[in-house]
């Protein structure tokens, strides 16, 4: 299925928006961490930001560059490649020429995007095109959703293990995260603008739903769950109205691994019933401001794009999500944790999804797929080899 080129384009990876804070840690990690003998090239819309990013990394690494609102730059870009990562958001505003160039050159294509609307639009816009020509278009491949997504996959694996090696009933599953963590500009500035656009959000979900196929004789979903204490893990859950949970079943879907009937549901948890009701507060007064335009902006304003925590900040925050599974009367436990979620953790999925592309073996798949679909096994041993923890608790 892949672009008869693909294997004499000059790179291997080329990351889009490295002059940016995020975009900024995927190119030290990948300066640190590249393997040798990888050609990849930082890209963006100035020459001038890229040299200096390069002087800042100490690397010999090429140049290209390219506008996210220019379709013909895109287009150069995506044919010398066989990866691009991109770090520049909010996609719904930048993402969308990024996507098409990919998809029609057979480039693979990975993304930090939390943003529902803007996967599903892709998904009925270039999946098909991505499909003929063997592009694998894959988004959210930072902290939404890949500790989700992969471990969901794990928590997967470890239930058929104790079922003998495989799921024949329904599987209920649920996600719980904490984490110390700040929260990007981005992924603010994102958040406040899907807050904006629920009904062209819920119009998109039902296109995307006419579009795409559904599995024969299985059923994937994400399930909203309701506030509520888990005795289990012992914390007060409060319902994540993210993308992390869509991914999850998307990827239940596409594998036949996860049983005939997969729900999962998505949480924050928190020790105690104060800090849950303060999270559902805050959560419906963004929601709230986000309706009223000059507010939205001024929100958008205090928290800007382009920059993060010092290192130093960054070194203290942490992540965990616990995941339950039960199915026949079997439970089984597992965790995912790491660092910094928000940026450090994420700029090294990114660049970890971009190498598992260009250079693993991975699953024969083409079109828009989620990264369990798409990378597997491959992604998890890289993570895990990378500092991410997956354990069965």
């Amino acid at each position: 299925m892949a672009a008869p080129d693909r294997e004499s384009r000059s790179y291997d990876v080329v990351l889009l928006g490295a002059t940016g804070f995020t975009g900024g840690l995927t190119a030290e990690y990948l300066a640190r961490n590249a393997p040798d003998g990888l050609r990849w090239a930082l890209a963006g819309r100035s020459k001038e930001k890229l040299e200096k990013a390069r002087e800042r990394l100490g690397v010999d690494v090429p140049l290209v560059v390219a506008d996210s609102t220019d379709q013909a730059s895109l287009g150069d870009l995506a044919a010398q490649t066989k990866v691009v990562a991109t770090t520049v958001g909010p996609y719904l505003q930048h993402g969308g020429p990024l996507v098409a160039a990919c998809a029609e050159a057979g480039t693979d294509y990975a993304d930090l995007t939390g943003e529902p609307e803007f996967v599903d639009r892709t998904y009925v816009s270039h999946n098909a095109v991505a499909e003929r020509s063997g592009a694998r278009l894959v988004h959210a491949c930072g902290f939404d959703s890949i500790p989700h997504d992969l471990g969901a996959y794990f928590t997967i694996q470890r239930l058929a293990e104790k079922l003998g090696g495989e799921i024949t009933g329904p599987v209920k599953m649920r996600g719980v995260v904490r984490s110390n963590g700040t929260f990007s500009g981005g992924t603010f500035h994102s958040a406040m603008t899907a807050f904006s656009r629920a009904r062209q959000m819920r119009e998109a979900m039902v296109e995307r739903r006419k579009a795409e196929p559904r599995p024969e004789g299985r059923r994937s979903r994400a399930v909203a769950g309701k506030p509520t204490r888990d005795s289990e893990l012992g914390y007060w859950l409060l319902p994540l109205p993210t993308i992390d949970p869509f991914i999850v079943a998307r990827s239940g879907a596409a594998l036949s691994s996860y049983g005939p009937e997969f729900s999962y549901s998505h949480y924050a948890g928190t020790k105690t019933l104060r800090y849950a009701a303060g999270g559902a507060v805050g959560a419906s007064a963004l929601a709230l401001a986000a309706q009223v335009g000059p507010l939205r902006e001024q929100l958008k304003k205090r928290v800007p794009q382009g920059e993060g925590p010092s290192d130093r900040r960054r070194e203290k925050s942490w992540f965990s999500v616990d995941f339950l599974a039960e199915s026949a009367g079997t439970t089984v436990r597992t965790r995912v944790s790491g660092g910094d979620p928000g940026y450090t953790e994420t700029a090294k999925m990114l660049a970890e999804s971009a190498l598992c592309l260009a250079l693993d073996e991975t699953p024969a798949v083409a079109g828009q797929v989620t990264t369990a679909q798409a990378m597997g096994d491959a992604l998890l041993t890289r993570l895990q080899r990378a500092g991410l923890t997956f354990e069965t608790c």
